[in-house]
């Protein structure tokens, strides 16, 4: 038997009181205080606001341990945004203020609100809204001190573990990334006997449309992938389509359907630059270069994609301390060293193991860190679930 069984077993075996917020937490809600941003004077103190640190200023509205729970605006309905801090911090109006009285331990209090259901206390309208009024109505488990602060015990140490191994596998997964770019770079790099190439003159370079989104009839039952420029990720795939269009929006579009094996590359806004490989035939819209080559017993489409993964600074140029972005013309006049076919295609083999590498690492950690968090939640969960003692 665990401690926390022990402790359970000795002092609630019958199950604990659940009363409501009101009666068992202070809300500060009365000391909060916006401020815009050009008005704000910066200094040390985290600035929060509903979704976590907005800023950081001069001065502060409360100090001490305190939960706070998204107001307003909160990013996600089902993980309703809870916080814990411990400190001065400077809370604004899109946040409510809470802590636990002498028999609630404030952290205690904020790991059982992240696992709690916020959503039937949530107010409808544009954006979801917790008010005070039904905020005071939560319910609240009131076990022993000892019981709570085994909990937050437990906790504690699991969030550790966890953010450890995220930390580690992070820098394994950086790591790789790095002696990827170091291979691909010493591979890509040639002497004066290997010519530099246009794109324009060795590969077709297009790039697509937006069918008119008034005309349902583009898009409904739409079976056509189409894929705007966010799909531009450094990767050599497309892990996600950005939505589906119809054989009549394709028809009456200035949208191109790319061949498989064609090399995107974003053309505005924060992916310019960055390239993507298409596994399969997709249209594209409007910011997206689409480059496949012309003669491809002389160009290996693979070779493309790598060769233009080193030409991001080339796009990053263009910026100027203004919104980034390039046209057909500046990506036809690029270029690329063009080696002979055989060289292109050993050059490939040996990117793409290392490209193999990294996505594996890049699935792997995700799904590793989304199992660690799963588990992490069921044990919470499970920790915070009590007995409601019966009268």
């Amino acid at each position: 038997m665990s401690k926390l069984d022990e402790l359970i077993a000795e002092l609630c075996p019958d199950g604990v009181e659940y009363v409501r917020l009101a009666e068992c937490c202070d809300i500060e809600d009365n000391k909060r205080k916006p401020v815009k941003s050009s008005l704000r004077i910066p200094g040390d103190t985290p600035y929060y606001g509903a979704n976590n640190i907005q800023d950081y200023v001069e001065g502060y509205t409360h100090y001490g341990q305190y939960v706070l729970i998204a107001e307003d605006g909160s990013a996600s309905l089902e993980n309703y945004s809870v916080q814990y801090v411990d400190g001065f911090f400077w809370a604004n109006n899109h946040v409510h203020v809470i802590k636990g009285r002498k028999d609630l331990d404030t952290k205690f209090l904020y790991y059982y609100l992240t696992s709690f259901n916020f959503i039937p206390f949530l107010t409808g309208g544009t954006r979801a809204k917790l008010n005070k009024g039904n905020m005071e109505e939560i319910p609240i488990p009131i076990p022993p001190l000892p019981v709570q602060q085994e909990i937050v015990r437990i906790l504690d140490n699991f969030t550790e573990l966890t953010a450890e191994l995220t930390a580690e596998l992070t820098a394994e997964l950086t790591a790789r990334r790095k002696q990827y770019e170091y291979y691909r770079d010493l591979l890509l790099t040639f002497g004066d006997d290997v010519p530099m190439m246009a794109l324009g003159d060795i590969c077709t370079v297009q790039s697509g449309g937006t069918p008119s989104k008034a005309n349902h009839e583009y898009w409904d039952n739409g079976t056509i992938k189409w894929l705007g420029s966010t799909v531009c990720q450094n990767q050599k795939t497309v892990d996600e389509v950005t939505n589906y269009i119809s054989e009549l929006g394709l028809k009456n579009s200035s949208s191109k359907l790319m061949k498989k094996e064609t090399t995107l590359i974003a053309l505005v806004g924060a992916t310019i630059g960055k390239v993507a490989f298409l596994p399969f035939e997709a249209a594209i819209n409007q910011n997206i270069a689409g480059i496949y080559p012309i003669d491809t017993s002389r160009i290996n489409p693979s070779y493309v994609f790598y060769a233009c993964s080193m030409l991001y600074s080339d796009f990053i140029g263009l910026s100027q301390g203004k919104l980034a972005m390039a046209n057909l013309s500046f990506v036809r006049g690029l270029k690329i060293p063009v080696p002979p076919l055989k060289e292109q295609e050993r050059i490939v083999a040996i990117l793409d193991r290392f490209d193999a590498l990294c996505n594996d690492l890049t699935s792997g950690i995700p799904a590793e860190i989304e199992a660690r968090q799963k588990q992490y939640e069921y044990y919470r969960d499970k920790l915070l679930s009590f007995k409601e003692v019966t009268a």
